[in-house]
């Protein structure tokens, strides 16, 4: 097959859909396909060569469900991506987030015939949470229609993000999950050097911002410390709100309290290995959570909030623990469970392994391969058809 795999967010930044795609198609290659990314792009990289990869329009900063992303706001680019589609004659045309930019609502307005369309649905937001992926949809939702009716196949993330979609589009959805890379992240990576002694970790990986959490876990930490006084705090990567965190630590006079900023990817790996407990204290708006899934991957007890996307990989007690989002007490008292249960984190260090596993990009792969062969079948003309009867051997259907 030859698929084209389209983000509407800037190929410059990182990301959880981002990193999707790039896995997703590399997958995919080593099942033999051939594989092109379509995606906006500004900046440095923009300029970059990289195989594979068609840049298209430029994008600009959205927020979006609680977050800020980069979403593509191109220019009037119709002519020069019917020229590439027709050029490129994919077989099926995958869209990630199909309604999220201008980029591919244009190929989706194109309704090249004979291009199967599939769409990816990645985000959630609970019915109490304001977004302005959901007012977009309730505001747009009509005009929209047209193009949902256009996606032959549509795949959701999880059950909570098909939730969350089927609220404004309903329909058929596979649900088939986000991967994690289980070769890259492992429990027998070794420790960055500045973490490896004998303090207890707790790590925190993500953006600084407020559906993130981070503040329930600065809350914690006096509770943690007055029972673990050995207790190093890791709140790793950037965002707007991290001078004001960094601002309450500091008068606050708390020690081993690091803020390392963004973590270069070749080092993530090695950060994982350092924690002895991950935290993710996100407050909502979460489908399912990459960098949990790397976190399980590592083999590290995961104590999170008690949130639809988090409850489909953790299991309390087995994998880690769940508590009430917003609630500092509770995350406090379940960490501090932990720090003195060294004979529960190794159980639960060996659970997250084997739950990480049930995410590896090898049967994500597997899944997403066979959902395409299934949707072209179905639309396929009816002479190249195979129908296969109980018992009986392919029969094609005659022109």
């Amino acid at each position: 097959m030859k698929i084209g795999l389209v983000s509407p967010y800037d190929w410059s930044y990182p990301g959880g859909v981002q990193d999707h795609i790039t896995h997703l198609a590399a997958e995919l290659r080593a099942r033999g396909h051939t594989v092109r990314i379509l995606t906006p792009a500004t900046g440095a990289r923009a300029r970059q060569v990289e195989y594979g990869v068609y840049r298209l329009g430029w994008a600009a900063p959205v927020r979006m469900n609680g977050s800020i992303a980069r979403v593509a706001i191109a220019p009037d680019l119709k002519g020069r991506i019917r020229a590439l589609l027709e050029r490129e004659q994919f077989d099926v045309l995958h869209l990630h987030e199909p309604f999220a930019s201008a980029l591919s609502l244009t190929m989706l307005h194109l309704n090249i015939p004979g291009l199967v369309y599939i769409g990816t649905f990645h985000a959630y937001a609970p019915r109490s949470y304001t977004s302005a992926s959901e007012w977009a949809y309730v505001s747009a939702k009509a005009f929209l229609g047209r193009y949902f009716r256009r996606l032959s196949g549509r795949i959701a993330v999880s059950q909570p993000a098909r939730d969350y979609v089927s609220r404004f589009f309903p329909g058929n959805y596979r649900i088939i999950p986000n991967g994690v890379d289980i070769g890259r992240f492992s429990p027998d990576i070794a420790p960055l050097p500045e973490y490896d002694d004998d303090k207890l970790n707790v790590l925190y990986l993500g953006r600084f911002e407020q559906r993130k959490g981070a503040k329930y876990l600065l809350r914690a930490i006096p509770t943690i410390r007055q029972h673990y006084p050995n207790t190093r705090f890791i709140f790793a990567g950037d965002g707007p709100l991290r001078p004001a965190f960094q601002e309450l630590v500091a008068k606050a006079g708390w020690r081993d309290v690091h803020f390392p900023g963004r973590i270069a990817a070749e080092k993530l790996p090695a950060l994982y290995a350092s924690a002895d407990i991950f935290c993710a204290p996100n407050t909502g708006g979460e489908s399912q959570g990459i960098v949990v899934l790397e976190a399980l991957a590592s083999g590290r007890p995961v104590v999170a909030s008690d949130i639809a996307g988090f409850r489909t990989m953790i299991r309390t007690q087995r994998e880690g623990m769940l508590v009430p989002p917003r609630k500092h007490e509770k995350l406090a008292w379940a960490i501090c469970h932990l720090l003195g249960d060294e004979a529960a984190r190794r159980d639960m260090a060996v659970a997250a392994r084997e739950r990480a596993t049930e995410y590896s990009w090898a049967r994500v792969g597997e899944q997403v391969e066979a959902y395409y062969q299934e949707i072209m079948a179905l639309h396929a003309p009816l002479a190249q058809r195979t129908y296969i009867l109980p018992g009986a051997t392919p029969l094609a259907v005659p022109e």
